[in-house]
């Protein structure tokens, strides 16, 4: 008891120099010291913010058949034949792309997320949002009209997620398979999913709010809606899995993979 009463008087007499320390210091020194004390601690919270390392993840999402797979392993090691069948469970893999693999220098490797596009394992897309980087969203070029009614309720689904509007999450529409001679061209596709699109977020927004799954509404109210009015950064591109042509697929990557 008498060392914790000694303990607390010397940490009295301290306080009490500390303060008339204090007082003895001008004004303008005393706040210029406090600002300098401020303005150091908020450049170290910005220092460390700026160093948190940023998400590395690219999710592959779309309806079964779309050719998620190929892609997965186009990316991974520029084959394809093993993305033949239907995945069941989620193909992930963190690596270098396989087009920068001979490329010298630091090069940030990706992980790469196949979601299947089973209707019954579409939750499993849950999981990956919260920590991905950006969405590649693949369209069956080839099959687009028969699928059209599917295509679109899936991608509004994902573009009204909370998970992507409050993240902001760059989704790049990518119609697959395009090296077809009877594939829709990507600037069809996008003029018939806006159209689609226009058409659910009309008829679901004449249903109660507490029967709506979705967290966000998608356009402005009064307009015909188009990509360009979604608060994260849409974009449609090309490709052909089977052939290897993911170049503008690997350009959404590296755009938000650094």
């Amino acid at each position: 008891m008498e060392g914790i009463e000694q303990w607390k008087t010397e940490a009295q007499q301290w306080l009490r120099q500390g303060i008339e320390y204090a007082h003895q210091i001008p004004p303008t020194q005393l706040y210029a010291a406090v600002a300098v004390l401020l303005f150091t601690t908020l450049l170290l919270l910005i220092i460390r913010l700026l160093k948190r390392t940023k998400s590395n993840t690219i999710v592959l999402s779309g309806l079964s058949g779309s050719g998620k797979t190929v892609l997965f392993y186009q990316l991974r090691d520029g084959s394809s034949h093993q993305g033949t069948v239907t995945s069941m469970e989620p193909n992930e893999g963190t690596f270098l792309l396989h087009s920068e693999s001979a490329k010298k220098g630091k090069i940030k490797p990706v992980h790469v997320v196949d979601v299947p596009g089973h209707s019954r394992l579409r939750p499993k897309l849950d999981e990956f949002l919260p920590q991905a980087a950006g969405i590649v969203f693949v369209v069956d070029a080839l099959e687009f009209l028969p699928n059209l009614s599917a295509v679109t309720e899936y991608l509004y689904d994902i573009l009204t997620k909370a998970s992507v509007v409050k993240r902001k999450l760059p989704v790049l529409i990518c119609c697959n398979k395009t090296d077809k001679v009877t594939a829709h061209t990507k600037e069809f596709i996008r003029k018939q999913l806006e159209k689609e699109i226009e058409k659910l977020r009309v008829s679901r927004s004449g249903v109660s709010d507490a029967d709506i799954a979705n967290d966000y509404a998608l356009g402005i109210p009064g307009e015909v809606f188009s990509f360009s009015q979604c608060i994260n950064k849409v974009t449609v591109g090309e490709a052909s899995g089977l052939i290897g042509d993911i170049s503008q697929v690997e350009e959404f990557i590296r755009a938000h993979v650094k």
